[in-house]
């Protein structure tokens, strides 16, 4: 049983948000880490049944959601290279780590899988958050998004429709998933969209974590 008794749709538009927009923020990716992607593709096996009532995240969109900036358009490209610079050097105080993804918590819009330990995780994001405050913090008002209630996690799956819960979450009961393993070696800025219910996006920069060895 879960807290909730209904999924909802998850594809309503934030503020801010339509179609065409384009935003700057940073995600931890997972491209070429292919027992997060095994994990993934079980996920999506079990919950092909319940069709377009769920949007099933491929590969390549598999994301952790880190830190915003603004809107394309609405904050200057010259910023965010700087963004992008000062990160480098608030990053490189962190080494890169493993984690493991998985298992999933019960969400009304979302099949969210933990991520332990999260502590790196936040590392993470408490120094881009630094780098933003570095680089153009005398142009913000206060740096995007709250500091606090950041759960790291990933999504596999999205509620594309109002329905019950409890049929999602019972058909992942039995499902017997052997968590992830997902090794953190870099931060992405990319710019986002969802045009097409579902987040997708070009890079921008990739940082590396941790000092090279010399």
């Amino acid at each position: 049983m879960t807290s909730f008794d209904a999924m909802r749709n998850h594809w309503w538009w934030r503020p801010g948000w339509n179609v065409g927009r384009r935003f700057y923020t940073w995600h931890l990716t997972f491209e070429g880490q292919k027992d997060v992607h095994r994990l993934a593709a079980e996920y999506r096996s079990a919950l092909a049944p319940f069709g377009d009532a769920l949007t099933l995240v491929p590969d390549p969109w598999l994301h952790l959601t880190m830190q915003g900036i603004g809107f394309v358009g609405e904050v200057k490209e010259q910023d965010v290279r700087a963004i992008v610079d000062a990160a480098g050097e608030h990053l490189a105080a962190i080494p890169a780590f493993d984690v493991q993804v998985g298992p999933h918590v019960p969400d009304p819009e979302a099949i969210l899988l933990n991520i332990h330990p999260d502590g790196p995780v936040h590392a993470v994001r408490s120094a881009i958050r630094s780098a933003i405050r570095s680089a153009i913090g005398g142009v913000l008002p206060e740096i995007p998004e709250n500091a606090d209630g950041f759960t790291p996690h990933v999504s596999v799956a999205y509620s594309a429709s109002d329905g019950p819960a409890d049929p999602v979450f019972k058909a992942l009961d039995t499902g017997g998933f052997a968590p992830a393993h997902a090794q953190v070696a870099r931060a992405d800025l990319i710019v986002i969209h969802r045009d097409d219910q579902m987040y997708e996006w070009e890079p921008f920069a990739s940082v590396p974590l941790g000092r090279p060895e010399r």
